[in-house]
């Protein structure tokens, strides 16, 4: 085995995660509450939807808006949909009290039809 090399040169460049981003993306939660028993079917779609925005926004702070929380429980408990359609944005947080920088906030997007949608990366414009 070759030995490590020391001292070598850090490169410090633009880390895209302190950029503030929004999607719009379609969140499959059946396998989430595949396997959960019926009455607790829309705590763990709440739950596979945060672990989601924090493994692809990349921010250990997630905020669920109301709106989504409401199109989740909107079938009661046990009939959850299968599929939702959410916007997440990385936003920079006002709160000086928090430890982190920036958090993620979903907010629930009403479609007709999941099928051909895309992620869209939205511009501020």
């Amino acid at each position: 085995m070759a030995p490590a090399k020391k001292g070598g040169k850090k490169k410090k460049g633009y880390s895209a995660i302190i950029e503030v981003v929004t999607r719009k993306l379609s969140i499959n939660f059946h396998k989430h509450i595949h396997g959960v028993g019926f009455k607790k079917h829309s705590p763990q779609a709440l739950k596979g939807i945060w672990k989601f925005a924090m493994k692809d926004i990349r921010t250990p702070d997630v905020h669920i808006d109301t709106s989504l929380d409401k199109a989740v429980w909107a079938k009661v408990i046990r009939n959850v949909p299968c599929h939702i359609h959410v916007q997440l944005s990385r936003k920079c947080n006002e709160n000086e009290d928090s430890p982190y920088k920036l958090y993620t906030l979903l907010t629930y997007v009403p479609v007709t039809t999941f099928k051909n949608l895309q992620t869209v990366n939205v511009d501020k414009n």
